[in-house]
């Protein structure tokens, strides 16, 4: 445990942060599988929408990278047009 006042600070903000981050990983995790297990290639464009705002979000908030996000919905759109109708 932190003795000084700004490292206890500093260690209730980290575990903070920590869960935010957590968070908005699961978010944009869930929204590429559920896009990914749609039925039909109309639903699953229309999922790949929440998985892109989530993807761009975690990017936006220093959770991955922004190519790390790119790449990932380049892939997610890659399966999604393979789709069969």
């Amino acid at each position: 445990m932190p003795n000084k006042q700004n490292a206890k600070k500093a260690l209730r903000q980290s575990i903070k942060h920590a869960g935010w981050n957590r968070t908005r990983r699961e978010a944009f995790r869930g929204a590429i599988k559920k896009a990914l297990k749609a039925v039909s290639k109309e639903e699953a464009q229309k999922l790949v929408h929440d998985a892109q705002k989530a993807l761009g979000k975690a990017a936006k908030r220093g959770v991955i990278k922004k190519n790390t996000a790119a790449r990932k919905l380049s892939r997610l759109m890659k399966k999604v047009n393979a789709m069969a109708k």
